[in-house]
C-alpha cells in the first residue's frame, strides 16, 4: 500500500471529495485507485476563516511500484509502514509445568497495569493482577458518594480502583512520546476491540470519556480472564518478599497482601498510580531504589467552553468535525518559574480527586460528548525536589518521600480553606490577579462537587500555594489572556488545589526495565515516574510486559 500524508482539503468539503483528491495527488485515473483507508485526520486552525482538514490515507493502487517510483523523493508519498503489533513470543500450553516457573504478578489495574496484564495474557503467561480498589462499577458509586454526599472511600475513589485515575479523566488518547514501534496503535486497537469508537484510530486527538471507559475496562478484564489471567480486587499489597540470590543481588520472590496472604512470584510489575503513597513508603522501607523528581502544583481554571471555541476556531466554532476546542499554554515567569496548562478538559467538569481524609485535590474530567458548559484545565507551576525538601538543607540528595509530604501540606491547607466537607477553596480570576477576595460568582459557575467556597487563596502565611507559585500564576493569567482572548476574564473561576499532576518520585529502573537494585521487580507507568496519561502509561505497560516475558520465557 501507499501512504499519502499532508493531503489538505477545506474544512467543509463534501464527503465524496476525498477520493478525487487522492486520484489527483497521485496522478491516477479513478479506476486505478482500488481502495483507500483513512489513517489520520487533523486540522489546521491558523487561518480561522479558511481552516483546512489534513489527511493521512493509505491507498491500494494498480502497479504500486510504478507509482512509488514516480514519487521517489517526495516525503509525503511513501510505502505504508507496518503498524501492526508483533508479539515477542508465546508460551506453550504446558509452560508452567516445565521446571519451577511462577506466574507473574501485576500490582495495579490502571492503564499501565491493564495493558501489561493484557499483553502477558495474550502471550499465554496468565498474570495475577492485584488491585487495591474495587471493580469499576462499584468504584463509580463510591466516587459519586464523595461528590454528592461528601463521603470519602479511601480505597475506592478517583485514584484507586479498576481503570485507575484514567477512568475519571477526559479519556485523552494521545501523547508526545516517541513511538517508533507504533505501540500507541496497539493500545488504540485494543480499545476499539473493547468498544471504543473507531474514530480514535484516525482523529488527531482521540478521546473516549469516562462513561465509555467504564464499559471498555470491563471488556478488557474479561479478555484477560478468558486467556487465563486472574484479577483480584480489594487486594492491597502491604509488603514485598525480597531475598538474596546466588548472584549476590536481591531478588523479588513474591508479595504479601494486607490480609497476610503471600503470593510467590519471581516477576512483579509495579503498575502503581501516582497516589499510592503507602506503597511508596513500604518500597522505601524495603530499600527499593527510588529518587525524588520534579512535578507541578496549581489550580483548576474554568471558562465558558464557548469562549475557548470562539478564540480557537473563530467563525468555525461549533463545527461537528472540530468538536469542543482545547488549548495548550506556557508562560515563563519573571521569578524563573514555568506556568503551563495541564490536562485540559473541553466541555468537562472539575472533580474531587482526593484519596486521603481531610484533604482536597482537584482534577478534570470530560464525557465523550464534551458538551458541558465549562472548559477546565490545570494551571500549574513546575517545582523541583529542592523546592519541597523537608530537611532544610540547600544541597545533597532529597528524600524521595518528601514530595508526598509537600503535596499533603497543600491538600490539607485546601481542605481547611474550603471549610471542611471536601469543599474546595476558590477565587474569581480577576480578584486573584488583584489580590482581592471574591464575594460572589459571576457568569461562570464552578462545576466542582461537593462545592466551591470563595475565599482568600493568597493570604500571607496561610496561602493555598507557596508564594512563588502564587506570583507566577498571577503573572501568567494576563499573559494567557493575550494568547486566548478572554482567558483572564474577571469571573473565570480558579479552584484549588491541583497537586497530583504526576508522581513526586521515580522508582528507577535500568534498560532491562527492572529495578536498579531488586531483580524481578518492574517499576512501570505513571506512579513509578515513567508515564503521564493513559496512552504513555499503556505503552509503558506493553514495553514492561515484553521485558518481563523475555526474562521469563528466555527469548
Amino acid at each position: 500500500m501507499i501512504r499519502i500524508t499532508e493531503l489538505r482539503l477545506p474544512l467543509n468539503h463534501a464527503e465524496d471529495e476525498l477520493r478525487p483528491a487522492i486520484v489527483q495527488r497521485l496522478g491516477l485515473k479513478s479506476s486505478q485507485l482500488k481502495a483507500f483507508h483513512l489513517f489520520k485526520r487533523s486540522h489546521d486552525a491558523r487561518k480561522k476563516t479558511a481552516m483546512m482538514l489534513i489527511y493521512t490515507v493509505d491507498c491500494e493502487v494498480e502497479d504500486e511500484a510504478a507509482v512509488l517510483a514516480r514519487f521517489e523523493g517526495d516525503t509525503h508519498v511513501k510505502p505504508t509502514p507496518d503498524t501492526s503489533y508483533h508479539f515477542i513470543g508465546h508460551a506453550p500450553l504446558d509452560f508452567y509445568n516445565q521446571g519451577d516457573k511462577l506466574r507473574p504478578v501485576v500490582i495495579g489495574f490502571g492503564p499501565c497495569g491493564i495493558l501489561a496484564a493484557l499483553i502477558l495474557a495474550q502471550m499465554g503467561l496468565r498474570p495475577i493482577v492485584l488491585e487495591r480498589g474495587k471493580q469499576v462499577r462499584e468504584r463509580t458509586k463510591d466516587t459519586w458518594d464523595l461528590w454528592r454526599k461528601q463521603n470519602l472511600h479511601p480505597e475506592s475513589n478517583v485514584q484507586f480502583g479498576e481503570g485507575g485515575a484514567g477512568t475519571f479523566s477526559d479519556g485523552k488518547l494521545y501523547s508526545q512520546i516517541s513511538d517508533p514501534r507504533f505501540l500507541t496503535r496497539k493500545v488504540l486497537t485494543e480499545f476499539v476491540k473493547a468498544g471504543a469508537p473507531e474514530e480514535i484510530l484516525y482523529v488527531s486527538k482521540p478521546h473516549i470519556g469516562t462513561f465509555r471507559l467504564v464499559s471498555m475496562v470491563i471488556k478488557i478484564r474479561a479478555e484477560i480472564e478468558a486467556l487465563g489471567g486472574e484479577i483480584r480486587f480489594q487486594q492491597k499489597v502491604s509488603d514485598l518478599l525480597i531475598e538474596p540470590g546466588q548472584d549476590g543481588q536481591r531478588h523479588v520472590r513474591g508479595v504479601v497482601l494486607e490480609s497476610g496472604e503471600q503470593i510467590r512470584a519471581d516477576q512483579v510489575v509495579l503498575a502503581l498510580g501516582h497516589s499510592a503513597r503507602d506503597t511508596f513508603q513500604m518500597l522505601h522501607e524495603r530499600g527499593v531504589y527510588m529518587e525524588a523528581k520534579p512535578f507541578s502544583i496549581g489550580y483548576r481554571i474554568e471558562h465558558p467552553q464557548s469562549l475557548i471555541d470562539k478564540a480557537r476556531f473563530g467563525p468555525n466554532a461549533g463545527n461537528a468535525l472540530l468538536g469542543a476546542a482545547d488549548y495548550k499554554l506556557v508562560h515563563h515567569a519573571k521569578n524563573g518559574r514555568s506556568v503551563y496548562s495541564f490536562c485540559m478538559c473541553p466541555g468537562g467538569t472539575v472533580v474531587a480527586a482526593t484519596s486521603e481524609p481531610n484533604r482536597v485535590v482537584t482534577n478534570g474530567m470530560s464525557q465523550y460528548s464534551r458538551n458541558e458548559r465549562n472548559a477546565n484545565a490545570g494551571i500549574v507551576v513546575g517545582i523541583s525536589p529542592q523546592d519541597y525538601r523537608q530537611d532544610g538543607l540547600s544541597e545533597g540528595p532529597v528524600n524521595p518521600l518528601d514530595g508526598m509530604a509537600f503535596q499533603r501540606i497543600w491538600e490539607s491547607r485546601a481542605y481547611e480553606l474550603g471549610g471542611g466537607g471536601y469543599i474546595a477553596p476558590g477565587s474569581l480570576v480577576g480578584d486573584f490577579i488583584k489580590r482581592q477576595v471574591s464575594s460572589e460568582f459571576g457568569s461562570v459557575m464552578p462545576s466542582y462537587k461537593p462545592g466551591v467556597h470563595l475565599t482568600n487563596l493568597q493570604e500571607k502565611g496561610r496561602g493555598s500555594l507557596p508564594d512563588y507559585c502564587l506570583d507566577a500564576i498571577r503573572e501568567a493569567l494576563p499573559a494567557f489572556g493575550r494568547q486566548i482572548r478572554g482567558f483572564d476574564m474577571h469571573d473565570a473561576v480558579l479552584t484549588g488545589v491541583e497537586t497530583r499532576t504526576s508522581s513526586p518520585l521515580r522508582v528507577t529502573r535500568g534498560r532491562d526495565y527492572q529495578s536498579l537494585n531488586v531483580r524481578g521487580l518492574y517499576p512501570a507507568g505513571e506512579g513509578a515516574g515513567y508515564a503521564g496519561g493513559i496512552m504513555s502509561a499503556g505503552v509503558d505497560g506493553i514495553e514492561v510486559a515484553e521485558a518481563l516475558a523475555k526474562e521469563l520465557m528466555g527469548v
